[in-house]
């Protein structure tokens, strides 16, 4: 079996256990097959080119570090991934802050990293490659003369032609995606924007009867669509475990009997967050009978602090939960309850089986695994119920077993809520099921090891 080698933007620090889709997932694969799991440090070397890479062994896996100087973070990592492709991913053309400047950087940064990861990749090795900010390390690591099997997989969307095609750079991305062997998407619907974009940029073409294969100069390579998921069985245990902590049915009792309705997702103007609070407030003003009877936690840890766009939404969300709590508000009762902090996955868990209904409503989403721990935690017997955006991944696997709505629609997002706080107990358990059987088909075990039973079918050493 070949090694496995695996670079991401950020890596998790081996003194905690993995959390999270990607983590676990990655972690479970390089523990099997032996490997390196490389990425960014966190840290910033300053002015000073940054020393070498810190390595670490923990039993078959290799940690590689390494620091970035602050121009490379400000051009490549706040610049053109953050400030350009992040919310042109998400359809948000008008936040784009595009400049020549942060696109050298960011092609800097991806040369930067194959300089450091080439030494390290033996002639077998599988090489797989995540998300936005690596987009063109394989067509680095090709002009250095790597051979490897090389894959990528884009952990938000892709967008449309039309939109993707306003970046400056956009084909010449494209171009540098050609390098890989295969190229991972969550959705068939990105898989299908991705395909748009080469065809109408000219760069490749479909293989006839080739099943996502595609060609360019000469050079054939794959698309595929492989939706993450989580450890499912894991994170119900933990859930059926945390309920029963002691602050957690402290917590419990503090609702006093009220229905619990929650929402967890980082400060981002992708989330979809204040269109939600307005949704709530619309289904409180429009079923008084719930006054009193409802509580909505929204759980909002900050994201990229210091950035104007995040800190302007911040305030919105904070005033609109301070003006529903004020204008709806009883002396013995809060409305909503709107929390700036993380918590830990075990506290997570225990909410969402407390939970009657979780509002996960993105504007647009790559795949949203809050809607997949929401559906592992409950409680087979007594479900709650998934309020979905239909623009978040998750809808096109877990469409019928949840509400689905479209997260512009504020009066859709109020009469869902009303639907599912009245839900009979039977149709509640009929849903649930659905989502549960779409977890237990394919969960992210299942997602690592299809990607890179893929991987090693396609491609092969490079001539």
């Amino acid at each position: 079996m070949s090694r496995l080698i695996v670079v991401s933007n950020r890596v998790p620090s081996p003194d905690r256990p993995p959390q999270g889709g990607l983590a676990v997932a990655v972690h479970a694969a390089l523990r099997d097959r032996g490997g390196v799991w490389m990425g960014w440090s966190g840290n910033s070397s300053g002015d000073r080119e940054p020393g070498p890479l810190i390595r670490r062994e923990e039993g078959p896996i290799t940690y590689a570090l390494t620091d970035l100087m602050q121009r490379d973070l400000a051009e490549y990592y706040q610049g053109l991934a953050n400030s350009v492709l992040w919310p042109l991913c998400h359809y948000r053309i008008d936040l784009t802050d595009y400049s020549r400047r942060d696109a050298a950087g960011y092609f800097r940064v991806n040369r930067f990293f194959a300089e450091r990861l080439a030494p390290l990749v033996r002639p077998d090795d599988l090489i797989w490659i995540h998300d936005y900010h690596m987009i063109p390390l394989a067509a680095e690591l090709r002009r250095m003369g790597l051979k490897n099997r090389i894959g990528f997989f884009m952990h938000i969307p892709w967008p449309a032609p039309d939109v993707y095609l306003t970046l400056p750079v956009g084909e010449q991305l494209l171009h540098e995606m050609t390098a890989y062997d295969l190229l991972g998407f969550q959705t068939e619907a990105d898989v299908e924007n991705f395909s748009l974009c080469l065809r109408r940029s000219g760069i490749a073409r479909p293989v006839p009867g080739g099943e996502g294969l595609h060609e360019a100069g000469g050079r054939r390579f794959r698309l595929g669509h492989f939706p993450i998921s989580i450890d499912a069985e894991g994170f119900a245990r933990t859930a059926r475990n945390a309920v029963r902590n002691v602050a957690m049915r402290k917590f419990r009792d503090s609702l006093e009997g009220r229905t619990l309705i929650v929402g967890v997702d980082r400060l981002d103007y992708t989330k979809g967050l204040p269109q939600r609070m307005a949704a709530y407030r619309r289904f409180l003003e429009g079923n008084p009978a719930w006054l009193g009877r409802t509580t909505y936690l929204q759980v909002t840890p900050q994201s990229r602090a210091g950035v104007a766009e995040y800190e302007a939404l911040g305030r919105e969300v904070a005033e609109l939960a301070g003006n529903i709590n004020g204008q709806l508000g009883r002396l013995d009762w809060s409305p909503v309850r709107y929390v700036n902090r993380a918590f830990s996955q075990q506290i997570l868990a225990a909410l969402y089986r407390m939970a009657r209904l979780a509002l996960v409503t993105p504007m647009r989403d790559g795949m949203n695994l809050v809607a997949k721990e929401y559906v592992a935690a409950q409680d087979p017997e007594d479900p709650g119920v998934l309020v979905l955006s239909r623009f978040a991944g998750a809808a096109a696997e877990l469409g019928e077993g949840a509400v689905l709505v479209n997260p512009y629609d504020e009066e859709m997002i109020a009469n869902a809520i009303a639907r599912a706080v009245s839900m009979p107990l039977d149709e509640r358990r009929e849903m649930h099921g659905l989502l549960a059987d779409v977890l237990r088909r394919y969960d992210v075990f299942d997602w690592s090891d299809d990607y890179l039973a893929q991987l090693e079918r396609t491609g092969g050493p490079t001539g």
